[in-house]
This record gives structure tokens, C-alpha cells and sequence, in this order.
């Protein structure tokens, strides 16, 4: 009884996160579809793109993501062993190291945004990247902020007011490309307040969730002791979480370096964000949820070193992300192109923008599972504090995408997010691999008889997909009223099939998901 209380609970947070990041996600690809309706694919707005990828990239390396899988299995350690007062000062300590540290990078950045611009081989748009890339600049510094701020959240297992916040985020950017950026002609002046209208977004998202700070036991204070044996475990561990994240999030930069210096700087690096944006709409919904549910759960076990429950948990964790993504990647894959069409066609994406962004689309659902499986397994080795290992990984990954970059961007625009996915997929068997020998096994059957089940589901769920989508294209035309109904009933139908195949197939996921129907325990 006490197992499936649980997996009640944890099934209960997931939903929630998942619902929360949802409705960012949501949010965020209705503004994508809005930024591409004012500006295309095409042109100027690939400065902008090529710009945002650098402070993101020193985001991830040195902020919010690495920061925060460095930082929970510390703080959430000593919570377990009751040194609360202890942890409140390593968070203090690592909050005023943040505002020191990332404050100088930031400066760094906008010092040496023209010659970081340069390097993109962008032509007459260098010098828009380069004023763009100052303005996107102290991102770097409000994430890292920001890395603390939902750490502290996230080990007290508080999930959905930090899963919100990019909620207002976005909010703030839908507003600014309806009321502000219309109110400039020039394109270039346009992406400006494009850019000013992210960093406002960035400040709301980090300043707001202090407030849930309120009523923990302990506070930040102005406090720099270096001297504390976690703090150096923090950033001891932060090195290879830093590079393992930072790593993953490069094989990106290295796709915009390859698609603006040798396809086409003013059509691929933009084309293939568009793509990814869609992308990362399950993605961020699903697996990061899982994910960020389940790690502080993981680091908790390891401190009691529970291996038979870590086990257990990742298991677990790979089986949800497996369940929820791979149909989601079959059905995106069979129904890039209409679904593209649906979300961007519209002002100035035109038609011919279309095929490429939908063949970026259907390379990257090859790997969106395994994707969201690197991110579980990374966060399996975070909490084992043994961050080398996915560091290492991820520099293979990195090695071999720009190998995969070099050959197959010949291809065309889809050949670059294709090597992205066969990266992924290359790296998830690594880790397994790697993770199971640590832990002396890793419920290696139930997984893939999971996995299998939900393959044969995915595959009819698409082919579903696809039929209903096709046999309603032909007979309601493309109006944006046709295309609403053809791809939503196609979608609903690869949905409603793969739910029927889950459940003859006796997929314990399934179970999972319909346990929230019954009324979670609350015992622990």
C-alpha cells in the first residue's frame, strides 16, 4: 500500500507539473506563432536567432539548469540529515557567488559580442546579431538567480509555482509582440523590442517565485561562507553538471553554426528554431516534468542509499517518458507538414517556408524520446553525484553530432536536426548502459516490454493520425477553420487508437495514469 501511495503521488506531481509547463508551452509556441506571423523564417529575424543561442548557451552552461542539477541533491542531502540552517546558508552563499560571477560574464558577453557574432559567418545581419546578443546579455545573470531560486523549490517539492512562471514569461512577450513591436516599421527596430521584451519576461519570471520563499524554515541572508564543505561540493559538482548540460544545449549552437555558414544564414538557422519550438512542445510538457518530479525523489534515495528504490524510480521515470513521447514523436512525424502549416502560415511565413520547417520537424521527432530519456538518465547520475559520467557522454554526443552535422548537412535544412536525433539516440544508449553497471541492473525487461508495446501503439496511432488527417484535408479544403478540424481530429483519433492499443496491450503506464482517478495517499 505504501508503494502505490507513492506512485500515486509522484503520478499526482507529475500531472501537475506537467499541466503547469503545459500551459507555458502552450503559451510559448502561440508565441512563436505570432513572432513568425510578424517576422517569417526568412531574413533578419535569423540575426536574432543566431544572437539568443550564445547567452543561452552560457544560460545552460553556468545558470538555471546546471546551477539547479548541481545544487538540489546538496540542499535536499541536508535536509534529509535536519542541518536546515546549514543548507539556507549554502543557498545564500551560492545566491551572492551567482550575482559576482554571472554579473562579470554577463559584462564579458557584451564586450565581446562582436567578435562572438563573427564567428556565425552571418554577412550584412552580423551587426543586428551583435546589438541583439547585448540586449539578450543578462539573461545569464537573472537565470542563474533563478537556478537557486527554484532549487530551494524544487527540494522542498514544490513543483508547479516554478513550472508557472514561464507562464508569465511568455505572457509578457505574446503582449509586447501585440502592443509594441507593431508600432515600429523597420524590421530591425521591431526585433529590438523583440529582444527587450524577453529580458523583462526573464526578470518577472525570476523576481516572482521569491515570494514562495515565505514561511520555509530558513531565508537567504548576505552570507559568503566559502568555507563550507557543501558550498565546494556544489561547485565541485557544478563543473561536470555544468559542461554535461552545457554540452547537450552546444550540439544546438553547433546546428545554427552549421546552418547559417554553410546552408543558408538568412533561411536555416530561423527554420530550423521554428521546428525546434514545435518540438519541445511534448518535450517540456512530459519528460521535463518527469524529470524535475522525480529528482529530488532520486537524490533523496541515493542519500539513504536506497538503490533498491532509485532503481525503482527510474525505472519508472523512463517508462513515463517512453509512454507520453513516443506517440507524441510518431504522430508529429507523419503530420509535420500539416501541423506547420496549422501553427506559422500565416503574414510573413509563406508557403515555401512550410516543407522546410515540417522536414526539420519530422528529423527531430526521431529523437524526441530519447531526448527526454538523456534528461532522465542525466538526472539519474546528478543525484548519484557522480556528474562525470553524463559529462563524459555528452562529449561524445557533442563529437559525434558535429561529425553527423558535417556529413549530412549536404542534404539540406532536415539534415541537421537529423543529426541531432541520431546524437540522442547514440547518447540514451550510453548512459543505460553506463548507469546500469553502476547500479548492477535497471529492470531491463519491464522496460522494454514496455517499450515495445508502446511502439506497436505509436506506430498504429500514427498511421491513424494520418489517415483521418488526409480523408479530411481532402474533403474540407485549407481554410484555417479546415485545417483546425483535420489536423485536431487527426491528432484526437492517433490519441483515442493509441489509449484503446495501451490499454488491450496491458501498458502499466496506462495504470499509472488512470490511478490519479482515484484518490491519492496520502501517507508516505
Amino acid at each position: 500500500m505504501e508503494g502505490s501511495g507513492r506512485r500515486r503521488r509522484l503520478a499526482w506531481s507529475t500531472a501537475a507539473f506537467s499541466a503547469a509547463t503545459g500551459l507555458s508551452r502552450v503559451l510559448g509556441l502561440v508565441r512563436e506563432i505570432v513572432t513568425r506571423r510578424i517576422f517569417g523564417v526568412e531574413g533578419e529575424i535569423n540575426a536574432f536567432t543566431v544572437a539568443f543561442q550564445v547567452p543561452n548557451l552560457v544560460r545552460a552552461l553556468a545558470a538555471d539548469a546546471a546551477l539547479g542539477a548541481s545544487f538540489v541533491p546538496v540542499f535536499s542531502e541536508l535536509l534529509e540529515k535536519d542541518q536546515r540552517a546549514r543548507a539556507w546558508r549554502v543557498a545564500s552563499t551560492l545566491l551572492w557567488l551567482v550575482l559576482i560571477v554571472l554579473g562579470a560574464v554577463t559584462g564579458l558577453l557584451m564586450l565581446f559580442a562582436p567578435w562572438i557574432m563573427s564567428l556565425f559567418g552571418l554577412g550584412e545581419l552580423e551587426d543586428l546579431a551583435t546589438g541583439l546578443s547585448r540586449v539578450l546579455a543578462p539573461i545569464v545573470l537573472l537565470m542563474g538567480v533563478s537556478g537557486i531560486v527554484v532549487g530551494i523549490l524544487n527540494s522542498y517539492e514544490e513543483f508547479t509555482v516554478p513550472a508557472l512562471m514561464p507562464v508569465l514569461w511568455n505572457l509578457a512577450i505574446i503582449v509586447s509582440l501585440f502592443v509594441f513591436v507593431p508600432r515600429f516599421d523597420s524590421v530591425e527596430a521591431q526585433l529590438y523590442v523583440y529582444a527587450g521584451s524577453i529580458l523583462v519576461g526573464t526578470i518577472i519570471q525570476v523576481v516572482t517565485p521569491v515570494w514562495w520563499l515565505r514561511g520555509r524554515d530558513g531565508r537567504i541572508r548576505p552570507v559568503l561562507d566559502l568555507s563550507d564543505p557543501a558550498v565546494k561540493r556544489v561547485l565541485t559538482l557544478m563543473l561536470p553538471v555544468a559542461l554535461g548540460i552545457g554540452l547537450i544545449n552546444f550540439n544546438f549552437v553547433v546546428d545554427t553554426f552549421f546552418a547559417a555558414r554553410f546552408v543558408d544564414p538568412e533561411l536555416a538557422p530561423s527554420a530550423i528554431d521554428a521546428a525546434f519550438r514545435i518540438y519541445m512542445l511534448p518535450q517540456g510538457m512530459f519528460s521535463v516534468a518527469v524529470a524535475t518530479v522525480l529528482f529530488p525523489r532520486l537524490s533523496r534515495l541515493a542519500a539513504r542509499e536506497d538503490f533498491t528504490g532509485f532503481r525503482e524510480t527510474v525505472s519508472l521515470g523512463l517508462r513515463q517518458i517512453g509512454f507520453l513521447l513516443l506517440p507524441a514523436s510518431a504522430v508529429a512525424a507523419v503530420l509535420a507538414e500539416p501541423i506547420v502549416r496549422l501553427l506559422y502560415q500565416r503574414g510573413e511565413f509563406l508557403p515555401d517556408q512550410t516543407p522546410v520547417v515540417a522536414g526539420a520537424l519530422a528529423a527531430f521527432s526521431l529523437g524526441l524520446m530519447f531526448n527526454g530519456t538523456m534528461l532522465m538518465l542525466n538526472r539519474a547520475f546528478f543525484s548519484l553525484q557522480s556528474a562525470w559520467v553524463p559529462t563524459a557522454v555528452a562529449l561524445g554526443n557533442l563529437g559525434l553530432n558535429i561529425g553527423l552535422d558535417a556529413a549530412l548537412f549536404r542534404v539540406g535544412v532536415w539534415g541537421i536536426p537529423l543529426a541531432t536525433a541520431l546524437a540522442n539516440i547514440a547518447g540514451t544508449a550510453a548512459l543505460f548502459v553506463i548507469l546500469r553497471r553502476r547500479l548492477g541492473r535497471m529492470d531491463g525487461r519491464a522496460i522494454a516490454s514496455s517499450y515495445a508495446r508502446i511502439t506497436l501503439a505509436s506506430a498504429v496511432a500514427a498511421g491513424a493520425a494520418f489517415a483521418v488527417w488526409y480523408g479530411l484535408d481532402e474533403a474540407l479544403g485549407r481554410s484555417l477553420g479546415a485545417q483546425v478540424a483535420s489536423v485536431g481530429l487527426g491528432i484526437l483519433a492517433g490519441a483515442s487508437v493509441f489509449l484503446a492499443l495501451a490499454a488491450l496491450l496491458r501498458v502499466r503506464e496506462l495504470q499509472t495514469l488512470l490511478s490519479l482517478r482515484r484518490r491519492s495517499d496520502t501517507t508516505d
